[in-house]
């Protein structure tokens, strides 16, 4: 590094370049009462953009419930939520995006996700258990579609490999919404004993900062910059500002930071994720009403000629920033080494409440900690609102313009067939779901579940949302999505517990926008309090635009659940012949936002079904009781394709034991209502035929709708004198559609 450094004078000119506004320019003179310094632009751009102080959406985030009695980080406080399970263990989880990086460069763009979330993960002292993922892409007939599924399911699937996490479970979503700007969502489930959870706070005076890991080279500038603003066709321009990961550098970076919070070593520890060194030394010494210098001159390097503007910004992965006990560096150095990674104090903890940072000893940036983090001086906004005029139009429908007289096998295996419903192996065969050996379900059932060691629970995991539901209904759409993600954990055999969200929209400053995500964030939050799952943290991604259009409000869940013993554990496939077949729940006639609208039709037409969140937490209550009672060997719940497809799935979505079925609907409703409509709060059930009375008596004296449908058995599903189809047929429509699709990549 050259021991002169002159910084360029800052201008108007290069303030606008950076995202800043005049008005949020003039507030920084204010605040410095003088001009920015060229460092501290970069700083300031950084910190005060959205993807890092939230600037657009923290008011309405506050008002999710973010309250529970077994809490023990709640949202905001720390890189992840963390809730009590029992037994002195806590789980740990996150989401978050990486929609930008992968839309320009998918294979290292979805990668680096999964490394960022899992370093959230074990900077808290919890060891990583689980990866899941949220994918949403353009239609798969566009090769720009393919290439960037084929490049995002291979990051994916080669970091989680690498590292050794199994991927466990997710959603591969496909609409014209997101052929420019896919949606990348990942996230992590750790373990850690309940007094051994890691803050991420610089504090105590004179402690040394210590960045370990590896180097910081010149990739990922600007990378949160980039991820706060639309995609346009120049964005493949900023290929530099897409982070490249090296899993097993993270993998050897895990045991040495779990190595030295056994030991007791580090005050705390925050990964070097959005904004690099920038954000983690602002946001540690904000949370510890402290001040912090470093002495920039002594990051280690891999390029030369790195200014402090670009080692601050730097985004390069595998990194931490370690806030270490006075008298024990030397320790945490014998860790490092033995991990063979870089281990180098750049600071130490002040009093004085600012970020200092001194090139040579001469102060290149000097600003309130405060002033640039979330929760403290970053600026909160209120966006206007703007219904959007489609909405009025998008909900009408006739179901007279929809003929009856059609073949229903062909349209069965139709939506089998279809991008949205159809087996997603060809994705989550590319991922190891099983090392570490805990998994008990893996992909492919209505949640993933994995064996908590030494114990006889499990945990219950899932990622939902339906984008389409949110575009035409954001409000009830969100709702649907906690309602969906708590159902997959009530069927699992689970008690959701907490939520994570990941809230992906376009441009907030577009009225239409914003009036979805306000009432996105309302439903969420109205389900979150019936459910009593808080919202432990997670992720807000704006500017999901490219040149033609925004994605579709998508608000993803992510869920955990607790299943108290293994014994308790379910799956969603059909068990045995002659097990009798229920259906929890009422048929309605219904087809409005539904998949088979848009497989058959084209459409994306008609309002979201009708949710009452009181009666789904009622049904979702009586299930698990039922499940705790043993009663039950399947439960499905039924979401995208409605009935016939959930039976479908039952009967066929394990390969290893297929199983027919012979359903009589009684329902006096339209045929393609009761077969492919997407009512609300239904779930299939099986159970011995020893058990159904026992089973119907259960649910009457509870008030819940439980009907008899069907019995288990034969070699294909069969569905009033609608639909006969052989179970070879189903699964072919089912599981070789995706391969069938993808294999023209290239």
């Amino acid at each position: 590094m050259a021991t002169q450094y002159t910084q360029p004078p800052v201008t108007p000119q290069m303030v606008a370049a950076h995202g800043l506004s005049e008005e949020e320019h003039a507030r920084i003179k204010d605040i410095l009462g003088r001009e920015m310094t060229y460092t501290e632009l970069g700083i300031f751009s950084v910190m005060w953009s959205e993807h890092c102080s939230y600037k657009n959406s923290i008011a309405l985030l506050k008002t999710l419930p973010r309250e529970g009695e077994h809490l023990l980080a709640k949202a905001g406080e720390e890189n992840a939520g963390a809730v009590d399970i029992g037994d002195g263990l806590a789980v740990v989880f996150k989401i978050e995006s990486h929609n930008h990086p992968s839309a320009v460069e998918p294979y290292q763009g979805a990668a680096t996700g999964v490394g960022g979330i899992l370093r959230d993960i074990f900077t808290m002292g919890a060891r990583p258990i689980a990866s899941l993922n949220s994918l949403r892409f353009g239609p798969p007939d566009n090769p720009r579609v393919r290439y960037l599924v084929d490049g995002v399911v291979r990051g994916i699937g080669d970091y989680g490999n690498c590292f050794g996490v199994p991927t466990v479970a997710g959603e591969v979503f496909f609409d014209e919404a997101y052929t420019g700007n896919p949606l990348v969502n990942a996230m992590a489930v750790g373990m850690v004993k309940t007094d051994g959870i890691v803050s991420a706070v610089a504090s105590g005076e004179g402690n040394p900062l210590m960045i370990v890991g590896s180097k910081t080279g010149r990739d990922g500038i600007h990378g949160a910059t980039f991820a706060s603003e639309e995609l346009t066709e120049k964005s493949q321009e900023r290929r530099p500002s897409v982070q490249i990961g090296d899993p097993f550098t993270e993998k050897l970076l895990l045991e040495a930071t779990l190595e030295i919070i056994k030991e007791d070593l580090a005050v705390g520890i925050q990964d070097m994720g959005a904004a690099g060194i920038t954000c983690c030394s602002s946001e540690m010494s904000a949370k510890g009403e402290s001040g912090v210098l470093i002495d920039i001159d002594k990051v280690p390097v891999r390029e030369t000629g790195m200014t402090p503007y670009e080692i601050l910004l730097s985004e390069s992965q595998e990194r931490m920033l370690v806030c270490v006990r006075k008298g024990r560096e030397d320790a945490v150095r014998a860790v490092f080494d033995k991990w063979g990674l870089d281990s180098t104090i750049i600071g130490h903890v002040t009093s004085d409440l600012l970020m200092t940072v001194r090139l040579n000893g001469e102060i290149v940036s000097q600003v309130p900690s405060d002033v640039l983090v979330l929760g403290g001086g970053a600026p909160i906004y209120h966006r206007d609102t703007k219904r959007p005029a489609y909405m009025d139009e998008i909900v009408r429908i006739d179901l007279n313009d929809y003929p009856l007289d059609r073949n229903w096998d062909d349209t069965l295996e139709a939506l089998l067939a279809a991008p949205n419903i159809c087996h997603k192996g060809w994705v989550f065969d590319q991922y190891d779901s099983m090392v570490r050996t805990n998994t008990a379900v893996g992909p492919g059932s209505d949640a993933a579940v994995l064996r908590i060691r030494k114990t006889d629970k499990a945990l219950a995991m899932t990622t939902d949302c339906n984008g389409r539901y949110c575009y035409i209904n954001p409000r009830r759409g969100a709702k649907s999505a906690v309602a969906e993600a708590a159902r997959n954990i009530v069927c699992s055999g689970g008690q959701p517990l907490a939520v994570t969200n990941c809230l992906n929209f376009g441009n907030p400053y577009k009225g239409e926008i914003y009036y979805s995500f306000a009432e996105a964030v309302a439903g969420m939050g109205d389900a979150c309090r019936v459910f009593k799952t808080p919202v432990t943290g997670g992720n807000v991604s704006f500017y999901n635009e490219d040149p033609q259009r925004a994605v579709f409000p998508t608000p993803t869940i992510g869920m955990i659940g607790l299943i108290q013993k293994l014994e308790h554990i379910t799956t969603q496939w059909f068990k045995d012949e002659s097990d009798a077949v229920f259906l929890l729940g009422r048929n309605e006639q219904h087809l409005g936002a539904s998949e088979y609208l848009h497989t058959v039709f084209g459409q994306t037409k008609g309002d979201v079904p009708p949710l009452d969140l009181g009666f789904e937490q009622r049904l979702q209550d009586g299930l698990l009781a039922a499940i705790v009672r043993g009663w039950i060997r399947s439960a499905h719940d039924v979401s995208e394709g409605g009935l016939a497809v959930a039976l479908a799935e039952a009967c066929i979505s394990n390969r290893e034991q297929q199983i027919g079925a012979t359903i009589q609907l009684a329902d006096s409703i339209r045929a393609d209502c009761l077969l492919f409509g997407e009512s609300q709060s239904r779930i299939v059930i099986s159970c011995a035929q020893d058990d159904a009375a026992a089973i119907g008596g259960f649910f009457e004296a509870l008030e819940l709708p439980c009907t008899h449908i069907g019995t288990v058995g034969g070699a294909s599903l069969k569905i009033n004198d609608w639909i006969d189809t052989g179970l070879e047929a189903l699964s072919a429509a089912f599981f070789e559609s995706m391969p069938a699709f993808m294999e023209k990549v290239g």
